[in-house]
């Protein structure tokens, strides 16, 4: 899986738009970072950017635009509607795909530290970067904004974690900056069946986790009831992380309830579906659908769609098309609109925009006559993934018709359990398809190196061992995948729909073939190693993986004969 970061920081500019220009184009100079949205506003002076890549590309794009910012903005003369304290006023890192929000925060705090020591900016760290606990409030941080800075930042208790404490001529353009890590925030609109902002709002008032003012009597019009201190006592919502409110859109013609889910991994997206579609029941009122604003991360797709079909009693192993199909139609993704996931799935989107010659987005002829063509790669290594990819589809096919089978409705979470191993066996395996031709790459490109002096020659030849070494873990990688599958395999040729036996006994052939074609190429490329130590020990572990797919295959098609 690829790891994916966010980066939402906020710029106090919404006017000069040569100015966000220049920002922008920082972002866009840093290679591995997608520029998403840029949202400027006049009334409140201030830009919000989006752009999304990998961690350390994200974090020095960052870096770039804040010191842009700075160059570009004079706090001295900002005004607007927003509250801000700095040029270039928050900036928080949002974990997208394959990155925990711990890691998040460790890169934030590296932002920040930079920010403060190279650009000599104020860093305030807020959210899960905090240093202390009242940090974690942005309100907090930015308490006083601008005006109040030179104060702020010489207090002993409001000391910024990173860069000066004393307002100089630099700190006087620039401001401060907050840099934390936050979670995805995900803006959406439900849609209802009423034209009643009253009754939006109820809904609404239902769900979010502020809830609604309590009353005496009348829970509308009854006296609003207070504590001992004056607060106003509230009934929260049933939704952890939420906030939102009932409105009426002319451009539909019906009322929604709009709601920001700030916490994700307290309230997913198809749990707040059903909670607002309940509420909304009890009302008399119906959820037509859902839209969702701006882009949406794959796993909050994927998590409603494994949900529905659970849901349904079908199998959770199928593929991730059918699992977003499944949840734009259960949630109404598509109501007002056409939800197309290349343009609203971030990762999607990036990888749209990143597109690459990979083997496995051809067509099977194109896969074979690419084969067939007098190029080396694809060679060996990729078709053996490939055939072990075809097993494990195999294997995942039998599951899912096992689950769905009539009389078997019982069983479907046992089938469903195989089918998810399957698929994810068979991801594995098509990633390394394209992964054994790279590798291939990497060693050809490697003894294309310059070898004119001997400082060259030793580069060179490390370069050939590094790119050697990892050309023989790739085909392993292939054979331990192919190994894990005949569990898989075995498991539906025993317990499967028998109507399917013989495609168990096909996934068997695959697998073993797999394992075997993927040895070749093991043995060919730890050949070229200096390391013997490290050559001998992968291929004799090749040896036992290729003894034992030898010896599944035989008993799996002695079960599958024994059927037929």
């Amino acid at each position: 899986m690829n790891r994916l970061i966010e980066c939402v920081p906020n710029f106090s500019e919404g006017r000069d738009m040569s100015v966000i220009k220049q920002i922008t184009d920082a972002v866009e100079r840093v290679e591995g970072v997608k520029l998403l949205d840029v949202d400027p506003g006049v009334t409140t002076n201030r830009t919000v950017v989006t752009f999304v890549g990998e961690p350390e590309a994200v974090v020095e794009a960052a870096f770039q635009a804040v010191k842009k910012a700075q160059e570009t903005i004079d706090m001295r003369h900002h005004k607007g509607d927003h509250p801000r304290f700095g040029a270039t006023d928050v900036c928080p890192l949002v974990p997208v795909a394959g990155v925990t929000m711990e890691e998040a925060a460790d890169f934030a705090r590296q932002l920040g530290q930079r920010i403060g020591e190279e650009l000599g900016i104020p860093v305030y760290l807020y959210e899960n970067a905090a240093s202390e606990e009242k940090r974690r409030n942005l309100a907090n941080c930015r308490e006083g904004e601008y005006e109040g800075l030179k104060d702020k930042i010489a207090s002993e208790e409001w000391k910024p974690d990173f860069g000066p404490t004393e307002f100089n001529e630099s700190v006087a353009r620039s401001g401060a900056v907050a840099v934390g890590a936050r979670d995805f925030l995900i803006a959406v609109n439900f849609n209802l069946n009423t034209t009643s902002t009253r009754r939006a709002n109820a809904i609404a008032f239902d769900v979010r986790e502020k809830g609604r003012q309590k009353r005496e009597g009348n829970p509308i019009v009854g006296k609003p009831v207070f504590d001992e201190n004056g607060e106003p006592v509230m009934i929260p919502g049933t939704l952890k992380g939420t906030k939102a409110i009932g409105w009426f859109i002319d451009e539909y013609g019906i009322a929604q309830v709009s709601m920001n889910i700030t916490n994700l991994s307290q309230t997913p997206l198809h749990v707040a579906f059903d909670e607002v579609s309940e509420k909304a029941w009890q009302r008399g009122v119906r959820v037509t659908g859902l839209e969702i604003v701006g882009l949406v991360p794959k796993a909050s797709i994927i998590a409603a769609g494994k949900h529905y079909l659970a849901k349904q009693g079908r199998s959770l192993g199928v593929a991730e098309e059918e699992i977003v199909k499944i949840a734009i139609k259960s949630m109404g993704l598509d109501d007002l609109k056409p939800f197309v996931p290349n343009e609203k799935i971030i990762e999607y989107v990036l990888e749209k925009e990143n597109v690459t010659n990979r083997l496995i987005d051809r067509t099977v002829f194109g896969f074979a006559e690419e084969t067939a063509s007098e190029s080396p790669a694809p060679g060996g290594g990729s078709i053996a993934a490939y055939i072990g990819a075809l097993g494990a589809s195999l294997a995942a096919m039998v599951a899912n018709l096992s689950a769905h089978k009539a009389g078997w409705d019982d069983r479907w979470e046992e089938f469903s359990e195989h089918a998810i191993k399957a698929q994810e066996l068979k991801n594995e395996m098509l990633f390394l398809v394209d992964e054994d031709t790279n590798s291939f790459n990497r060693v050809m490109d490697a003894f294309g190196l310059p070898k004119g002096s001997d400082e060259e020659k030793a580069a060179r030849t490390a370069a050939i061992q590094d790119a050697t070494r990892y050309a023989t873990e790739v085909p392993f990688r292939t054979m331990e995948c192919a190994l894990q599958s005949f569990a898989v395999i075995r498991a539906m040729a025993e317990q499967g729909n028998p109507n399917s036996v013989t495609d168990a006994g096909v996934g068997a052939l695959c697998a073993r073939s797999a394992v075997m074609g993927a040895f070749l190429n093991v043995k060919i490329n730890a050949a070229g190693l200096k390391d013997k130590d490290f050559a001998a020990k992968m291929i004799a572990e090749g040896e036992q993986i290729q003894t034992e797919a030898i010896r599944l295959e035989a008993e799996i098609l002695a079960i599958v004969n024994s059927k037929i």
